[in-house]
């Protein structure tokens, strides 16, 4: 089977400790991705550092997308990303979760034509999580079995095709998980990106998802497999998220799949009339 080149886009802010974490188990992925591409909304020299001395042993490239600390602009630095980006398909997830080994390909052997995912996610309790980030000498694997099991943990290849169609009902679009999901980077390019007129938590994911799906793709749930392990953390405010998801379902209505502003003010003017056209 051969499958896409992929580049995987990790976000992150201002948390050296859990990124480590991430970014390690992307080093030991059972099939690497074609690059790593960290993008960071205004981190601090603690993650620059970081980054500057994993990539000296990362096993694929392993790239630093950084934009002023201005407020939380996650749209924004996604599409900084994925402008940065060089591969067929894209998986973004954020830099507080730790990857299941077979993570990257489970993505890759669903990829297909016309389609778009959203992948599983367990999260880890705080007790587990702060062994994990302070306790050096605490495996992944040895810490993980401390903490419930639940099917989420579950990675079942054969399950996985069947899954695919069972979780599909008429406001599936609400349980996209922005920080596991993948694309071909093509499709993203033609609805113009993440629209940028997002800022604060919440919803930049769905209506992404939206204008996909009034693009014409369709939208499918990886279930055991495509697995990550969500590091407990406190929450983002929540304040713009009524805001941000009136906003994301005025698409509903409008019908439209390309955002005004989003990929095309990173890029010179033809290009941005090949996203919007093709």
């Amino acid at each position: 089977m051969l499958l896409p080149t992929c580049s995987v886009l990790v976000t992150t802010y201002n948390r050296p400790e859990s990124l480590v974490l991430c970014l390690e188990s992307l080093f030991q992925q059972s099939h690497l991705p074609t690059e790593i591409i960290v993008c960071d909304d205004g981190s601090g020299e603690a993650t620059q550092q970081l980054i500057q001395q994993l990539q000296k042993r990362s096993p694929v490239p392993l790239l630093h997308v950084w934009q002023a600390d201005l407020g939380f602009r996650l749209a924004r630095v996604r599409n900084l990303g994925l402008k940065t980006a060089t591969s067929e398909y894209i998986i973004q997830l954020d830099g507080d979760v730790i990857l299941h080994r077979h993570y990257v390909i489970d993505h890759l052997r669903h990829a297909k034509k016309g389609f778009f995912f959203s992948g599983n996610q367990y999260h880890i309790p705080h007790d587990v999580t702060q062994l994990m980030l302070t306790n050096s000498s605490a495996s992944v694997h040895t810490s993980l079995k401390l903490a419930k099991w639940n099917w989420r943990r579950l990675r079942c290849l054969p399950l996985q095709k069947p899954m695919l169609y069972f979780y599909h009902w008429k406001t599936h679009y609400e349980y996209v998980l922005g920080s596991n999901m993948s694309f071909w980077r093509q499709d993203l390019f033609r609805v113009n990106g993440y629209d940028e007129q997002f800022s604060g938590w919440g919803w930049e994911d769905i209506d992404l998802a939206l204008r996909l799906m009034q693009l014409g793709c369709t939208l499918r749930f990886l279930r055991f497999g495509a697995i990550q392990y969500h590091l407990d953390h406190p929450k983002s405010s929540r304040a713009q998220e009524d805001t941000n998801r009136m906003r994301a379902l005025q698409i509903i209505q409008e019908k439209r799949f390309a955002c005004e502003q989003g990929l095309s003010q990173h890029t010179d003017y033809s290009d941005a009339q090949n996203f919007l056209t093709h």
